[in-house]
């Protein structure tokens, strides 16, 4: 009878974590940040059909980056939740720190376990408040941890790079077009420090606007609003109907345009 192959646990829990960040290494970036109005999401994502970025309740928004099939069920799972405590207790008790809090136990547990590989997914989940003050982002590595961040964050890709970038020039009230193309020349930005050019068609961009008048908050930013905010014309662009932005209540469909992202 031969003797099992024995790995030590810290061994086995690392190359787990290593499988882990190969696979959300290879997605594009998502970037989010504050601005004096909200909360901004940008992603290099070309793709008109899946998203990155999602609603999930009121004031609740979710990005994602890894691979589509496993951050697209977490998404739904978040959506029931929210949908159910909702319903159940009150509109108020959906918070984001719920959220997350539902979101680690889950990476968590699929981290530790041995009978499957783990998500090769990263996760940033946002809720705007009623002040800049009251703005809550939580990002979610893959073993489940929660990180409480402030003012900007990035995942995917080279987030590392463009989390040093946005450190060093963002700044609380910050407009929109201003913060937009903050984030957008963070994620042109590429490993050697060169800049690439960007076009609206490759960006998804969509905000939780804490002055709409709307109970829902999120809302895409699209065509010609975003094509005029990216030009530097924000102020007309901000004051767009929603008519001209194209939006449409979320229909579920989320994530990026392929399995495992590129």
């Amino acid at each position: 009878m031969t003797t099992p192959f024995y790995v030590s646990p810290q061994q086995a829990m690392a190359d787990r974590a290593e499988y882990a960040r190969k696979g959300i290494a290879r997605g594009r970036s998502v970037v989010v940040l504050q601005y004096s109005d909200g909360i901004l999401f940008v992603a290099e994502n070309p793709s008109r059909a899946l998203h990155k970025v999602s609603e999930i309740y009121d004031r609740i928004a979710f990005a994602a980056v890894g691979k589509y099939n496993e951050f697209e069920n977490l998404r739904i799972g978040g959506v029931r939740y929210a949908d159910l405590r909702g319903y159940t207790y009150d509109r108020d008790d959906v918070t984001a720190r719920g959220l997350a809090n539902v979101y680690a136990q889950t990476l968590g547990t699929i981290f530790s376990s041995a009978a499957e590989k783990p998500y090769e997914v990263e996760l940033i989940v946002a809720e705007v408040g009623e002040g800049p003050a009251d703005d809550q982002i939580y990002r979610l590595p893959h073993d489940g941890s929660i990180v409480d961040e402030h003012g900007s964050v990035a995942v995917g890709g080279n987030a590392d790079q463009i989390s040093s970038y946005l450190d060093q020039r963002h700044r609380d009230g910050m407009t929109l077009a201003e913060a937009l193309k903050l984030a957008v020349d963070s994620l042109a930005r590429d490993n050697n420090g060169g800049e690439r050019s960007l076009t609206a068609e490759q960006l998804e961009v969509a905000v939780l606007d804490r002055k709409r008048p709307q109970a829902r908050k999120f809302k895409r930013v699209l065509g010609g609003q975003l094509a005029r905010l990216l030009e530097g014309s924000g102020a007309a662009a901000e004051t767009d109907e929603e008519s001209e932005s194209g939006e449409a209540p979320e229909s579920g469909d989320s994530g990026e345009s392929s399995a495992s992202e590129e």
